[in-house]
């Protein structure tokens, strides 16, 4: 597998969504990473979703979900594999929303074996299980990972490293990051951060010459994603970021 870029970005109209859906190959992207709202209607009629939005390569390679892994939210995840595996995606993206200040490290330990059986479950319908580490969420700090992914089975779970996410948790040193999960790491969310907020790539604090770096030194193959929600326009937002990443990093992108 090449390195390969997609965008994800949260819609707020029909227009958003159908501009986004439908200019993303035409900028240079090989695939989108959708937010759950993008997809939920059709969660349980996919083929509804692939007739009225088309199925170009990538439109679903991943989809954004999230809860607190209770019975209900399991279920619901199970939903969401069983319509990726009908449009054709390679990653579910989980954010894990429970507060870092109701847990603790035999929490951490607890919850990745939890993961490591849903992750089970996703390899049964052709796609894989990542986490995707937020602010705030039970995997925040440094230590966090290590305590988490010592636990996962057999690589059953990736990891989604959310450049923007990283910093508001006060991880600074992202290629450490990079460097020591490359053995895991499925999914790069690239965003910026600066003054507490999200920022289009290139327009924030972050220092992405040595992020682009690390993702070279660890030959890095799979998903490369712009995560953008500054609050940009959407085809200003694609082109901005899809320029900010070609230059940073040499990607052979899939015809």
């Amino acid at each position: 597998m090449t390195k390969k870029l997609a965008f994800s970005r949260p819609t707020e109209t029909f227009g958003e969504q159908a501009s986004l859906f439908k200019n993303y190959r035409s900028i240079g992207y090989d695939g989108l990473q959708l937010k759950y709202g993008q997809y939920a209607s059709y969660i349980d009629e996919p083929e509804r979703f692939l007739v009225e939005w088309d199925s170009s390569p990538g439109l679903a390679s991943g989809l954004i979900t999230a809860g607190i892994l209770d019975e209900k939210n399991i279920e619901q995840l199970r939903r969401v594999y069983k319509f990726a595996e009908k449009v054709g995606t390679d990653l579910i993206i989980f954010c894990h929303l429970i507060s870092r200040d109701q847990v603790g490290v035999e929490d951490i330990r607890k919850f990745a074996d939890v993961f490591s059986e849903l992750g089970k479950e996703a390899e049964q319908f052709g796609v894989k299980l990542s986490l995707h580490h937020h602010y705030n969420n039970p995997v925040m700090y440094r230590e966090d990972f290590d305590v988490f992914f010592e636990k996962i089975k057999d690589q059953t779970v990736g990891l989604t490293v959310d450049t923007a996410h990283l910093v508001k948790s006060g991880i600074t040193n992202i290629p450490e990051v990079i460097q020591s999960f490359g053995g895991v790491i499925d999914n790069f969310h690239l965003k910026d951060f600066a003054e507490g907020d999200w920022r289009v790539l290139g327009k924030g604090d972050i220092d992405f010459s040595p992020v682009f770096k690390a993702i070279d030194d660890i030959k890095y193959s799979g998903w490369i994603s712009a995560d953008e929600e500054s609050g940009s326009g959407v085809i200003d937002g694609m082109k901005d970021c899809y320029s900010f990443i070609k230059q940073g990093l040499l990607v052979k992108t899939t015809d």
